[in-house]
């Protein structure tokens, strides 16, 4: 065999069935990109072309079909509240506190800590109706109750992970393992931001201890990483290194970037490899960074109506400071902000825990400012094309909390992803509506099952963007946001 019949041969052994398909253009991979695949191809939709031409890849595009949302506020609240002490109010299970469980319900379902024959409990708080819309919310949101009517509830949310950590990647990257994209992520790859200034996607943070899935929440998975988010702080530099080291000169930084940019330039045009473009994006980001992250940073310029309204303490790092600080990210063209507040994991183990107590008080916490936030934006005209959401990973189980078959110290419950509720606001929601339903005990979703991955759908149809056709290529396939399983934008609560 002679040395270009041996190249021709190793070449035909490295390639596969995805090579031969997608490089032959003519015989049976003609026959298959114009048929069967063809016709598949036409169902997805053609991926978009994200052509910046050179503009910087966090450079503003405009949205690819109409678009009611232009930025993306997103509350999430680590540890999963119990939708059955604020939202989903269900008296039938008042009537039943206290009887066992009976077997249908825990057949075939998964549990992070139920075990035996764990008792119903009932409502731990009481509820009642409010606005024109004649929302149940429970008593310990008093403020919130002034807004139902500018808010969307969808009380049929479901995933089908159980345990922290995968959930909140599965809310946050559309997949339960590590690696994915984050949907802020994706929101700036699809549209970039308006102010060159401030990075595209923001983080902030409160309740004393990162989500379990840290960093991997907002990352930017296999897109460029000059798309992941970008973590503030609400008290001291609001990101770290971002000031120049002592002694350094604001010219001699400038001097070094400038060098650093002619290096990173021969680099891109040696081997054009995008993450040095984002590298470069991100240095001279930083620079800019300098002088406009702490000015977006400061609360200490907002009247005291402002802070009366959101329950602010300048300083000190609190839910209600990052609430003010999302809506000022949001004025200055952020084109999503991303909050956690860790501490709803009331599982009954300890008073912190519990659905008394504890609840109570991480309530007081959120009440306010997030009241104040919908507010906030509504008086500024800002609610018209900012999209508010909050949520959590997944909710909690009609039954009492127990370990090992013995029921905690506190009244607790364990994770449900069988139902939970979100509430979304602004941009093309309809206001004062409840879409989806949960049965007599606020387990099962019986009415509107709204997937975390339709919720995906609808998120970025808010924005313009066709969830079907912003993809990525990575390892042999379009990634999206929504994964490979069917989703459906829930055209029913927009408007």
């Amino acid at each position: 065999m002679d040395l270009f019949s041996e190249i021709r041969h190793r070449r035909l052994q490295q390639s596969t069935r995805r090579h031969f398909l997608g490089q032959c253009a003519t015989g049976l991979g003609a026959l298959w990109a114009g048929g069967i695949a063809g016709g598949a191809a036409r169902a997805a939709g053609v991926p978009y072309k994200l052509d910046r031409a050179g503009a910087g890849p966090l450079s503003a595009l405009p949205p690819k079909m109409p678009a009611k949302a232009r930025n993306v506020i997103f509350l999430h609240m680590a540890g999963g509240p119990s939708q059955l002490e604020l939202f989903d109010y269900r008296p039938e299970l008042s009537g039943l506190d206290g009887q066992p469980c009976p077997p249908s319900l825990l057949e075939g379902q998964n549990f992070a800590f139920l075990q035996g024959t764990p008792y119903l409990l009932g409502p731990q708080a009481k509820f009642s109706q409010h606005g024109k819309s004649g929302a149940w919310v429970s008593d310990l949101l008093p403020h919130f109750t002034e807004v139902v009517d500018d808010v969307c509830f969808v009380k049929s949310m479901k995933t089908d992970q159980f345990n922290h950590g995968p959930a909140q990647l599965m809310v946050h990257t559309g997949t339960a393992r590590r690696g994915g994209a984050s949907a802020g992520a994706w929101v700036t790859y699809g549209l970039g931001t308006d102010n060159q200034n401030l990075p595209g996607y923001m983080v902030l943070l409160s309740g004393g201890r990162p989500p379990r899935s840290g960093k991997n929440l907002w990352g930017s998975g296999y897109l460029p990483s000059v798309y992941q988010g970008v973590q503030c702080r609400s008290s001291g530099d609001p990101i770290l290194n971002v000031r120049n080291p002592a002694l350094m000169p604001d010219a001699v930084r400038r001097a070094a970037l400038d060098t650093l940019d002619q290096l990173n330039e021969t680099d891109y045009h040696e081997n054009h490899d995008p993450e040095v473009s984002t590298r470069i994006a991100q240095y001279e980001m930083a620079y800019r960074m300098q002088t406009s992250v702490p000015e977006a940073m400061d609360i200490n310029d907002e009247p005291e109506s402002i802070h009366e309204l959101y329950g602010t303490q300048p300083g000190k790092a609190s839910f209600a400071n990052n609430c003010l600080l999302a809506r000022k990210l949001v004025e200055r063209g952020v084109r999503f902000v991303q909050l956690f507040d860790w501490g709803w994991d009331m599982h009954g183990t300890t008073v912190s825990e519990s659905l008394g107590e504890g609840l109570s008080k991480k309530c007081k916490q959120i009440d306010r400012p997030m009241t104040a936030l919908i507010k906030d934006l509504k008086q500024r005209g800002m609610l018209e094309d900012t999209l508010v959401v909050w949520g959590a990973e997944f909710g909690r189980t009609p039954m009492k909390e127990n370990r090992g078959g013995t029921a905690t110290a506190f009244e607790g419950r364990d994770h449900s992803p069988a139902s939970f509720t979100y509430w979304m606001a602004g941009a093309g929601v309809k206001p004062g509506i409840t879409y989806g339903q949960t049965d007599a005990l606020g387990y099962q979703v019986v009415e509107n099952p709204v997937w975390v991955r339709d919720f995906h759908a609808t998120l970025l149809h808010t924005l313009g963007l066709d969830h079907k056709r912003l993809t990525f290529p990575y390892q042999g396939l379009n990634q999206k946001l929504t994964g490979v399983k069917d989703a459906r934008v829930v055209k029913d609560i927009l408007s």
